[in-house]
């Protein structure tokens, strides 16, 4: 799509090059929309071709200059015919929309090019003709379309209405085809590598991928995002801010109104009794209207309401009180007037005014129903050369005209705001992106994916935000000033904290291991057991992971501390004499009694430990492999004589792992067992000594176990040499 080029490979807004490549294109759009009307004109064809430069630069430059465009073109046209301004509003939706389906990639085939045309004939010619009928009503106006809809209005077939929005239809569909083709074209005809440089960035920061800003802008918030709730926020000012404006342009036109109609009715009443002779009323009501003298007045009566557009009916009336005496009444095409000395009945609502008016006194306008609707009148009085009044000049206005007047001026206003707020809309969403919601956004894909996982994903993900170069110059630069300068001093403490977290995990599991040793070294019968034994644990533990045995309890936090505290599984032996610990023989019940002991007297001293850290962690694990490796799966071990997996798993792993090595190892009261014949012997106790499910996994790797075997004997045959060596010195 135009959009997704354009984002990926924009150039620097900053950039001289950058600003005067797109004024130049931008200029050059206004240009086409000046020139293709005219040379239509001139050559006398009945097409607008006024969008095309407006089409041409929301495409390619997207909503801000689309609609710039169009509302300068509308601005321009204006000293040619000011009622083009007022269309402003028409242009300013043919640039959004074009934005909007150029984004969508429609005119990059002309097949989907040519769907436009529809939408865009229904902007120009459906929504046109609306706007052209409030503004100045059909088949008054000389526009392109007027001699088409003459020709639809004489065959008969339509009405005023339907004979107007047809010829409009029509006549912006073939305009807009060619609208759309000639852009097509243009944009055929543009190199690919100029396009991305002419899409309008404002770019305070390290421009984002297309995927950023993809997600920019389909950032999920709990709620309403903060460019809706800006844009609803500008919405509302511009929503207050016309219904105040319309509202008092209402009152204050409608009152203009009133008295602009108020005087042409006044000075039509007054030239028409400026055209009467009062000495001879009594004449021209014994006269038809065909005696030279009266049509002689008559004439002058109808020059003065030719004159005045907005007068509806002329007449003289002298009022009697049988009724009203006419004198003059003007026929108009829709009402034939009364003839010269007719008498008729006084009309409802001049009741009220019969007594003034048959004193000749003046009254006010009046604004009442009549049999010919609603109508604003005026009654000059014709006075004689003694003061009498003879008779009344009367001017009538039609209340709907006035009405029309004002909806008239209510849609060019609506009109112009309407254009007015599409552009300030735009401008407004087009700063708000990119001084605030871009760089927001930003920070925002750099933080969740932020990774503190090892130190080289931290360095990448520091070097991400750090890169991001916001400079909008305001608050939300100092914010990401900010957050990078905490971040990275987070990091830093972060690396520290973790050294000296190794350091202390370096030193607990040294620890552990001095502890070990030492009770080890009070059982001559051991060599080096625990060290084996948390081998194999760790190898035991891994290939469960690897296998999915126990997933639910297992992951490498539980298997680090499984490991790291199985050297204390035999921890409670220090509770146990020497004697019977070294006793080269078989153990006496007593003697065993004593030695099962070693199990509880091991928790208890884990127990000790955990009261006195606030951390307990592995110690958790320590005393459950303190406690409980001696259990049986068959529930036959000690010392509580759980069975199954009502042993912690710690302990089953262990069982395995301790039997194993005592097998293997030769003691002051065996030799060892071979290899195969070890294994043999955890395969046998599958399912009744030992958790089915581990003994088999420890079977299966056999020739890791070999490996930790062999290396630790070797580890133990060189200290042994050493220790030689340092008793011989």
């Amino acid at each position: 799509m135009m959009t997704d080029q354009s984002e990926q490979k924009t150039a620097d807004p900053r950039d001289r090059r950058y600003l005067l490549f797109q004024i130049a294109f931008f200029a050059g759009t206004v240009l086409i929309n000046l020139v293709l009307p005219r040379t239509a004109g001139a050559l006398g064809l009945p097409l607008y071709l006024d969008n095309v430069g407006t089409l041409l630069a929301a495409v390619l430059g997207g909503y801000l200059p689309g609609i710039a465009v169009g509302y300068l073109n509308n601005i321009i046209n204006m000293r040619g015919n000011p009622g083009n301004a007022y269309y402003v509003v028409l242009s300013t939706l043919i640039a959004a929309s074009g934005t909007w389906l150029g984004r969508k990639g429609v005119f990059d085939r002309f097949g989907k090019a040519i769907l436009t045309i529809p939408l865009f004939a229904f902007i120009g010619g459906v929504l046109g003709s609306i706007l052209t009928y409030l503004l100045y009503g059909f088949g008054m106006g000389e526009g392109i379309s007027s001699s088409f809809a003459r020709n639809l209005l004489e065959s008969g077939k339509m009405n005023v209405f339907w004979a107007q929005m047809t010829s409009d239809v029509i006549i912006d569909l073939i305009d807009k085809g060619i609208t759309v083709v000639l852009v097509f074209v243009i944009l055929k005809l543009i190199p690919e590598r100029l396009k991305p440089g002419l899409w309008l960035t404002g770019w305070r920061q390290k421009p984002l991928s297309t995927d950023a800003l993809r997600a920019a802008k389909k950032n999920i918030t709990r709620s309403v995002s903060l460019r809706g709730k800006i844009i609803a926020i500008i919405s509302a000012i511009m929503f207050c801010v016309a219904v105040v404006t319309t509202f008092i342009s209402f009152l204050l036109y409608q009152s203009f109104a009133m008295r602009q109609y108020t005087y042409s009715c006044t000075s039509a009443a007054k030239l028409t009794a400026g055209e009467l002779d009062p000495e001879r009323i009594d004449d021209y009501l014994r006269m038809t209207d065909a005696d030279p003298v009266y049509r002689e007045v008559e004439n002058h009566l109808e020059n003065i309401r030719q004159g005045n557009p907005d007068i509806e009916y002329i007449y003289v009336y002298r009022f009697l009180e049988e009724g009203v005496a006419v004198v003059f009444d003007l026929d108009t095409p829709e009402v034939k007037g009364q003839e010269p000395g007719d008498v008729i009945p006084l009309e409802t609502y001049l009741q009220p005014y019969k007594e003034q008016l048959l004193r000749g006194e003046e009254i006010e306008p009046l604004l009442d129903d009549t049999i010919y609707g609603r109508l604003l009148t005026v009654f000059e009085p014709v006075r004689d050369a003694a003061g009498n009044c003879v008779c009344y000049a009367a001017a009538d206005i039609k209340v709907q005209d006035i009405r029309n007047s004002t909806l008239n001026f209510m849609t060019k206003v609506f009109s112009l705001f309407m254009g007015f707020y599409i552009f300030i809309m735009a401008l407004c969403i087009w700063l708000v992106d990119y001084h605030l919601i871009y760089p927001i956004a930003a920070m925002t894909i750099s933080a969740r994916k932020f990774a503190y996982d090892s130190e080289e994903a931290r360095e990448v993900s520091v070097d991400r935000l750090q890169h991001l170069d916001i400079a909008t110059g305001d608050e939300i630069e100092n914010l990401y000033e900010s957050i990078s300068k905490t971040i990275a001093e987070t990091v830093g403490y972060l690396e520290d904290v973790e050294a000296k977290g190794e350091e202390i995990a370096h030193m607990q599991n040294g620890l552990i291991y001095v502890l070990a040793d030492l009770v080890e070294s009070r059982d001559k019968n051991t060599g080096d057991h625990v060290r084996k034994t948390a081998a194999y644990v760790r190898l035991i533990m891994e290939k469960m992971k690897e296998k999915g045995v126990y997933a639910d309890a297992l992951n490498d936090a539980y298997i680090e501390d499984v490991a790291n505290s199985a050297p204390l599984h035999d921890v409670g032996k220090i509770m146990v004499s020497d004697v019977i610990l070294n006793k080269p023989g078989r153990l006496t019940d007593e003697e065993y009694d004593m030695m099962k002991k070693h199990t509880t007297a091991g928790s208890k001293i884990i127990d000790n430990a955990m009261s006195l850290v606030s951390d307990s962690g592995y110690l958790k694990e320590a005393k459950n492999l303190a406690t409980y490796h001696h259990e049986r799966w068959d529930g036959k071990g000690y010392p509580t004589g759980k069975a199954g997996e009502e042993i912690p798993l710690s302990a089953r792993v262990m069982a395995v792992a301790d039997v194993f090595d005592a097998l293997v190892s030769k003691r002051s009261y065996k030799e060892p067992f071979p290899f195969e014949k070890a294994m043999d012997i955890i395969r046998e106790g599958a399912g009744s000594q030992f958790d089915p499910q581990i003994a088999m996994l420890f079977v299966e790797s056999a020739e890791e176990v070999r490996e930790i075997t062999a290396k630790h004997e070797s580890m133990l045959g060189l200290g042994i040499r050493r220790f030689e060596e340092e008793n011989q010195l």
